[in-house]
């Protein structure tokens, strides 16, 4: 009996150490629900650039944490039903407690970039659960899919500031307040983001009248990264039911645009995007920062183009009037974008799906 005792004594001891180590989940584990354009970098990484890219999960345990590229930015993090917060990483950190003190029993969370990536890299190199923690099967992935085609109003583009005399700035920036994501979680939605800031169809901000040689979103948007054209995206991975394309801010800006180049530009991406998704509803819309003239003339385009095609409507948002203030350099504050997100589910439901 007393050799018995012995013998087994290390493996207690063992058993106890290993049980109190950390749980580490895998980036790529299956029971992670990825929403966005995201790539599998060859070190098991999940790298991504656009905004909105999300992932969630269902685990037990008493804290979680993300674990990312040094200096990623900023991320809104949402635990069970509790409010998102926005936290972030800086350039000396990589890791990120979600949470922690957590009750015994299933926990979910949901964790959204929720900046514009392409100058920081960002990537989710997996979760770290407290000892003893568990993974639970992945969320059911919602039946709706809409992706948001778009410029700096769907990118959330100094949407947290307080005055138009504030300039850019990554803490005044949230995508998570945007149109776009609001409308994608009051429709339910599996959601891709393809946009940047400044960009245009045919011409980005300030850009020749002639046209943006290299750029722009008709030659960018085949790429999973942003600004990585070795990196084709898999158009087979996401296919919508619904397109929502936010462009001609920039096309028209500084009074210096040709209105039929960016209609011609405007409709042979239409007819790409109609190769790549033969059955989606394709929603052509007017942003709220468009200038009298300059909305005129892209209203008028984009009333041309969805005439003379299927399966494509058109919604115009309202005009900013500066009633609900403004966001950085006279883009939608927060107030303004909810109005945004309300007014095009409205439209979607009664009329696209």
């Amino acid at each position: 009996m007393r050799l018995s005792f012995f013998l087994l004594l290390p493996v207690i001891i063992l058993a106890s150490c290993t049980s109190g180590r950390p749980v580490d989940i895998p980036a790529t584990s299956e029971d992670i629900l990825y929403m966005g354009r995201t790539v599998t970098t060859p070190d098991g990484a999940v790298a991504f650039n656009y905004p909105g890219v999300t992932a969630m999960l269902r685990f037990e345990g008493r804290s979680i944490e993300l674990l990312t590229s040094p200096g990623s930015g900023y991320w809104m993090v949402e635990v069970d039903s509790l409010p998102a917060v926005k936290r972030e990483i800086a350039s000396g950190d990589s890791v990120l407690l979600v949470a922690d003190y957590l009750s015994e029993g299933p926990h979910s969370t949901r964790i959204t970039y929720c900046i514009e990536g392409y100058e920081k890299n960002p990537e989710i190199r997996g979760f770290r659960l407290a000892p003893g923690g568990s993974m639970l099967p992945a969320p059911e992935r919602p039946a709706l899919k809409m992706e948001f085609i778009g410029n700096s109003i769907t990118c959330g583009y100094g949407i947290e500031a307080d005055s138009a005399a504030i300039h850019f700035s990554y803490d005044t920036e949230n995508h998570c307040l945007t149109y776009a994501y609001l409308t994608a979680r009051e429709l339910d939605a599996d959601f891709n983001v393809v946009a940047r800031s400044g960009i245009g169809m045919y011409r980005n901000y300030n850009g020749p009248r002639e046209g943006d040689g290299h750029q722009t979103m008709t030659l960018e948007y085949d790429n999973a990264l942003l600004y990585k054209p070795g990196l084709p995206w898999d158009f087979s991975r996401f296919v919508p039911d619904i397109v929502c394309i936010n462009l001609g801010t920039n096309d028209t800006s500084t009074r210096n645009y040709d209105i039929n180049l960016y209609e011609e530009a405007y409709g042979s991406f239409l007819d790409r995007l109609r190769r790549y998704y033969p059955d989606a509803k394709i929603v052509l819309l007017t942003g709220p920062m468009l200038g009298r003239q300059e909305l005129a003339d892209v209203t008028g385009a984009l009333d041309r183009l969805a005439s003379s095609r299927e399966g494509v409507y058109r919604f115009d948002m309202t005009p900013e009037d500066g009633s609900l203030g403004y966001g950085a350099d006279y883009h939608p504050s927060a107030a303004r974008a909810r109005v945004m997100a309300d007014e095009l589910s409205r439209f979607i439901r009664e009329n696209v799906i």
